[in-house]
């Protein structure tokens, strides 16, 4: 079954790679012509996003009392980052990889879940930081309109909406349970016109919550531990900011400090309230939008926000590919 499974996700894989193959070779033509210099640049600073974002993961595991090194956790989120792409779940399936890995290390699967919830919140709220100063931007340029503001509030109801779901499992496991139960019943009742069925077991809800709550149980009393993983959520922007910076340079377009962190809020905005994977397809049209609408010249914008995702989405994605092989080569 296992194996079943390995074959079927790098099957979707392929096939996800098929069907964005025109969006492929835009990117592909897009790359000939940037200045390979920066290009380069801007691949070595992605590969240390990805092992920051394994370091804010350690820092979680070790907040819930479990010991892991980066190397693993360097290979399990970016091949959670590929199953996440390629096998959309919201979420769950990248989740899945940390909890089969967490059976395979003898971990508690309830502690690893309250990980990826915190991993998601302190990233929500670190982008909310850089959000806040993008939208000051785009304010300050009368850029900002209507579908960036409705991002935005979508965004901050994920984040309200997961941060008291963890607050509730904090303080108690039944609360917890009837707040699960209660969205279980609200998703069914929505999903049930086009599946004919319940789309979740609202039994699983209270199970789940008690698994939860024993593990937030183990981050009682390390509070001024939890501001580390913010910081490196932080930075984890700050890096991709830096990517954004150098796909400028690669074409030797004029940028301020302003034209980079509004662009960046655009483009992390929507992969975020994008339907779509990673938001693919959204994210292209949103930030050559954006750029524009920051003063960059269109051919430009277009050649940035195709070589920026060809670095943040297609090249991660590939990494992603060969982690996910390695883990499930490792005995």
């Amino acid at each position: 079954m296992r194996k079943f499974i390995v074959v079927l996700l790098l099957f979707l894989a392929v096939a996800f790679v098929i069907t964005s193959f025109s969006e492929l070779e835009k990117t592909a033509s897009t790359l000939e012509r940037s200045d390979w210099r920066f290009l380069i640049a801007a691949l070595i600073f992605e590969v240390i996003w990805i092992y920051n974002m394994a370091t804010t993961f350690r820092t979680l595991y070790q907040l819930v009392d479990l010991d892991e090194n980066s190397r693993h956790l360097f290979l399990v989120s970016a091949a959670a980052n590929f199953v996440n792409v390629v096998a959309p779940s919201a979420g769950i399936g990248g989740m899945a990889v940390f909890l089969a890995e967490a059976k395979k290390r003898n971990h508690s699967t309830g502690r690893v879940t309250v990980v990826g919830a915190l991993f998601v919140l302190f990233d929500y709220a670190a982008f909310i930081c850089v959000l806040t100063l993008g939208l000051i931007v785009l304010i300050r340029r009368n850029d900002l309109n209507a579908g960036e503001i409705a991002a935005s509030l979508i965004l901050l109801a994920i984040a309200m909406t997961l941060g008291l779901l963890v607050y509730l499992g904090y303080r108690s496991a039944a609360a917890l349970g009837s707040a699960l139960a209660w969205l279980g019943r609200l998703i069914n009742a929505v999903m049930r016109p086009f599946i004919h069925r319940n789309y979740l077991d609202q039994a699983r809800a209270y199970a789940y919550a008690e698994e939860f709550a024993e593990g937030l149980s183990a981050i009682k009393g390390k509070h001024k531990n939890l501001i580390w993983p913010f910081l490196f959520s932080l930075n984890n922007k700050a890096l991709l900011i830096c990517v954004l910076a150098l796909t400028f340079l690669a074409f030797g377009t004029p940028f301020s400090i302003g034209t980079i962190v509004g662009g960046f809020s655009i483009a992390y905005l929507f992969v975020i309230v994008s339907p779509t994977p990673a938001g693919l397809g959204v994210v292209e049209g949103a930030l050559t939008l954006g750029l524009n609408s920051l003063r960059v010249p269109w051919e430009a914008a277009v050649l940035i926000t195709l070589t920026y995702r060809a670095v943040t989405f297609w090249f991660p994605l590939g990494i992603g590919a060969v982690a996910f092989r390695m883990l499930h080569r490792e005995k």
